[in-house]
């Protein structure tokens, strides 16, 4: 069945998350030292992370809300050092500034480029990342996020809202990501074709079942095999 429309992950599709979420994680523990050297002391960045999983762990009716999380993992640790009124606010947009300084993968953006200009792309993803702040939401003609939606990844009523907003049948969208269990799996039960970006050539987890239609290195394979579909498509 023709492929009408095409649904995204973000981190680690089109950039490497981690790098960002360190710069992340070390501005604000910069900006804790300078301003609140207590807090900072009483909570570096290993330990402000203990205290967001346990948030995290607490809290699963936040699942879908990683900035909700943060913001509580903040106002915990201030409320541990005797400050009730934590600056969450200026904290937020010191995080979610570096956060959104991603490097993307040299392929993507020509990737994007190729594609989006035949196909229309939501993007859909759990994490918070700010196309906007980014520069590629020009790309993009929906933006789905797990913490807007209630729900997150592999959720399928996640990818249905993406597919309710692209106004496609899900057998003619196919869902790009990374990560087998959140991206194939959920894409797949919500009835969405399947094009796994396995950049560093990992086996399919055989417990997971039947692999995803395709399997390929990076974004450049994904708009080549696209663009090879197309004209036989497009000739039916």
């Amino acid at each position: 069945m023709q492929i009408l429309a095409l649904t995204l992950d973000l981190d680690d599709t089109l950039w490497p998350v981690l790098p960002a979420l360190e710069r992340a994680d070390q501005a604000v523990d910069a900006w804790l030292q300078q301003h609140h050297p207590d807090v900072a002391r009483a909570w570096p960045i290993a330990a402000m992370r203990e205290l967001r999983a346990r948030v995290a762990a607490e809290r699963l009716d936040l699942a879908h809300d990683f900035t909700t999380q943060r913001q509580l993992t903040l106002q915990q640790a201030f409320a541990a050092c005797g400050i009730a009124a934590a600056p969450i606010e200026a904290l937020w947009e010191i995080y979610f500034a570096a956060r959104n300084r991603v490097e993307l993968y040299p392929d993507s953006l020509p990737a994007l480029q190729r594609i989006t200009a035949r196909w229309p792309l939501a993007s859909l993803t759990n994490g918070n990342a700010d196309l906007q702040r980014i520069g590629i939401h020009a790309h993009f003609a929906h933006h789905v996020c797990a913490r807007d939606s209630g729900v997150a990844k592999p959720d399928p009523r996640i990818f249905l809202a993406a597919a309710e907003r692209l106004g496609v049948a899900p057998q003619q969208i196919m869902h790009v990501g990374d990560d087998p269990a959140m991206d194939m799996i959920g894409a797949r039960d919500a009835g969405l074709r399947t094009a796994w970006i396995n950049r560093d050539a990992q086996p399919w987890p055989a417990e997971l079942g039947p692999p995803p239609e395709l399997d390929l290195r990076d974004m450049t394979a994904l708009a080549d095999w696209l663009e090879a579909q197309a004209p036989a498509a497009e000739g039916r």
